[in-house]
Formats: structure tokens, sequence, C-alpha cells
């Protein structure tokens, strides 16, 4: 079974006066993204949203501005995109959705073993989310037109990266 993981869709992230926001590239892939939570929705498979939530002195902030800090309008889901009662909210305090979180344990109890990853940034969070999902055995795809940076370099080096050296399936055109 298939599972949709939305990643960091978050105020902080997506919107224009967000502390890390990507800019134009997370806007455009909002569409795109809309798209597969329907699609995902009406073959009855998970869609999960994974989302930042960092304490007010998490040492994180060593590297990036303090963001998505929890109960705060920064940390949450962009109005686009509504969550509904059979969709998963986890939230995460570290860049992998995996570490420190239940998704592991969700995945293996709704029977998943193939996931496909959208949101942002796709070379922080949706990278080390996809290694640590290889890392634990399930198939990784990656919807290039669902994942977005503030780096477009880096964003590039990420999905070669998973391409290449972590054996994920980027899918480039649907």
């Amino acid at each position: 079974m298939k599972a949709l993981i939305i990643i960091d869709m978050l105020k902080d992230f997506i919107e224009e006066d967000g502390i890390l926001t990507t800019g134009p590239a997370g806007k455009e892939i909002i569409p795109f993204i809309k798209e597969k939570v329907i699609e995902f929705r009406q073959n009855d498979s998970p869609v999960i949203y994974i989302c930042d939530s960092h304490e007010k002195d998490d040492k994180e902030f060593d590297m990036f501005p303090p963001h998505c800090i929890t109960n705060t309008d920064g940390s949450q889901i962009i109005e686009d995109l509504e969550v509904e009662d059979g969709d998963k909210v986890i939230r995460k305090r570290r860049y992998s959705a995996f570490f420190g979180t239940d998704l592991d344990l969700y995945l293996r109890e709704k029977g998943v073993d193939e996931i496909c990853l959208v949101g942002v940034c796709t070379n922080i969070c949706v990278l080390y989310t996809a290694a640590d999902a290889r890392n634990l055995g399930y198939k990784v795809n990656i919807y290039e037109k669902g994942v977005a940076s503030f780096d477009q370099e880096a964003h590039g080096f990420a999905l070669k990266e998973m391409e290449r050296t972590l054996g994920c399936k980027i899918i480039r055109a649907e």
C-alpha cells in the first residue's frame, strides 16, 4: 500500500512573510499537492502531514532563524491544504519525519510499504526523510512537481542524490 507524505507545507516555509520562506517555488507546488491529496484520498490511501514543530530554544536555531515554533501561526499547515478527519498529522523536531516520531509505526500498522513524498525543502527535510525511509526498507517516490526549496542548486542536487544514491524513484511527469 502507498501513502502520501506531505512535508512541512507550513506558513513559515510557504507564506511570503514566512521566516524561512521558499518563495515562489513553494507556492508553485501547492496545486500539484492538492491534486495528489485528492487522488490518495479517493484510493483510500493514507495522507500524512509532517509538520516542523520546534521548542523556543531548539538547537536547530544555531543554524537557522527561529521558525515553526510550536503553537505559533508559522507552525500551522497552510490554508490552501485542508486536513480532513482521516488524515494523520505528525509533528517533528528534526529534519527527518522518522526521527523521534511514530511515523514508522503508523505506516507499518497501515500496511504501507511505499511512500510518495511532496513538500519542502527538497534538500533538507525531504532528503533526510527519504534517506531514513530507504534505511527502514520503504520504497520511496518523490514527485518532482511536488517538491521545492529556497535554493534551486541544492534542490537539483537533492533530487539526484535521492535517485542515484538512495534509490528513490523521481516521478518527473504526472
